[in-house]
């Protein structure tokens, strides 16, 4: 009982301090996880079995990927060809800025992809002289729209793909990618209406946007074309790995090692471009889930989920849906995701419900899109965020969640009609 309570006191004190942004939240992590094991709570043996190593091998695979893919400018150049083929319109440009940041987000992380796209973003909105917040608003909510469609789109799918195998790369975009088109045309729509009236410009801004030339921004064509390759033979194996039984880990690494020995990038940058931080995140949130299942929390959620529910498929995956929304609006989705997998796996085994997958598919549209609610939903908004302060145009909490969390109620509701009527009806 004691060793409960310590699981249980250690989560939430960690998780409050996380939401509270007072210290990093992987410093956080990490010291939690350390708590648990000096307590007892889990052994080493025990906590290195409930880290996920298919998730972060994933996540450095591509993460080295994308950071050399960067320095041959093609995200830059896709930024400048959008702008051109709007013919300079303010409004056109959000809304080709927006798809390539969904496409993007996608096949890449969603934090890499605005981090690339942000920077030229400035760059088109200062020569037009007009307010760039619709633009970054607008690309947040594609990145966490985009995301949602595939496996290596988003943690929160990651972590989904990685504990349940049968949910595969092609699954996942067969399951999603429908409902996430109509949810991205609709969320787009809305913004057109919202930003009607803010986005107009002189003729003469236009032109000097048109004389922009985006093969300037192409720094080595060699990398680009070596870079493309690579990444066309990482997804291909994404979309294979069941009929070669390989793990999406080992298919990332590899598609990663064969880019850094083509490409002969200096490694040490290149490993300074990974995020450590994130993935020292996913080890220490790994190790605190990992106390909960041991103690027997997890199975006490379970169980008081299924008296909740009393069974009935349809109102788990609604309440999965809905909860994991709301509650990813205003707490990283990460940890959320990472306390939810084990409570679902447990929930299918006592519920005797039955095919449970859509149980997955609810968590995964919740979480992923339940981030765009408010500027600290997901990771992609706050670094948003900040760039756009250090540009001197400041996204406030409130400002941001006027706009987005009314967005993000309507593409639950479209998911929670697409939920029910492809697999509950």
């Amino acid at each position: 009982m004691n060793q409960v309570w310590v699981a249980g006191i250690v989560f939430l004190l960690t998780y409050a301090v996380i939401i509270s942004e007072k210290l990093h939240r992987t410093v956080v992590a990490l010291l939690g996880a350390a708590v648990l094991l000096i307590m007892g709570t889990l052994s080493q043996e025990t906590a290195l079995h409930h880290i996920d190593f298919n998730t972060l091998g994933l996540l450095t695979g591509m993460m080295i990927i994308v950071g050399i893919t960067r320095h041959s400018g093609v995200f830059q150049y896709l930024a400048i060809v959008a702008a051109r083929w709007a013919k300079g319109e303010p409004m056109a440009i959000m809304v080709a800025l927006a798809t390539i940041t969904a496409v993007l987000s996608a096949f890449l992380d969603n934090v890499t992809t605005v981090l690339l796209i942000v920077p030229v973003t400035f760059s088109i909105t200062r020569e037009l002289k007009i307010n760039p917040i619709p633009f970054l608003i607008s690309q947040v909510l594609a990145s966490n729209i985009g995301g949602t469609a595939t496996l290596i789109g988003d943690p929160p799918n990651i972590m989904i793909g990685s504990q349940v195998k049968e949910l595969t790369f092609n699954a996942f975009i067969w399951n999603l990618a429908p409902v996430i088109i109509i949810i991205f045309i609709v969320t787009i729509y809305l913004l057109k209406w919202i930003y009607r009236k803010d986005l107009n410009v002189a003729p003469e801004l236009k032109s000097r946007l048109m004389a922009f030339d985006p093969y300037k921004e192409i720094k080595d064509p060699l990398l680009l074309k070596k870079s493309l390759l690579v990444l066309a033979l990482t997804i291909a194996g994404f979309a294979t790995h069941q009929i070669f039984h390989l793990e999406s880990a080992t298919i990332a690494m590899a598609g990663a090692t064969l880019l850094m020995l083509i490409s002969k990038v200096d490694m040490e940058k290149i490993f300074h471009e990974v995020e450590w931080p994130t993935l020292f995140f996913f080890i220490g949130l790994f190790i605190l889930v990992g106390g909960l299942v041991e103690v027997g929390i997890i199975k006490a959620m379970a169980e008081k989920s299924l008296e909740i529910t009393e069974g009935n498929l349809t109102f788990a995956a609604m309440l999965i849906l809905w909860v994991s929304a709301i509650a990813s609006a205003f707490v990283d989705n990460i940890p959320f995701v990472a306390t939810m997998i084990p409570l679902i796996k447990t929930m299918g085994q006592l519920g005797n419900m039955g095919n449970i997958e859509p149980l997955w598919w609810a968590l995964s549209l919740g979480a992923c899109l339940g981030g765009n609610g408010t500027i600290i939903g997901a990771s992609a908004n706050v670094i948003v965020a900040g760039m756009a302060e250090r540009q001197g145009y400041p996204m406030t909490f409130v400002g941001f969640m006027r706009i987005a969390f009314p967005l993000m109620i309507v593409s639950i509701i479209i998911s929670s009609a697409y939920i029910y009527l492809r697999y509950l009806l």
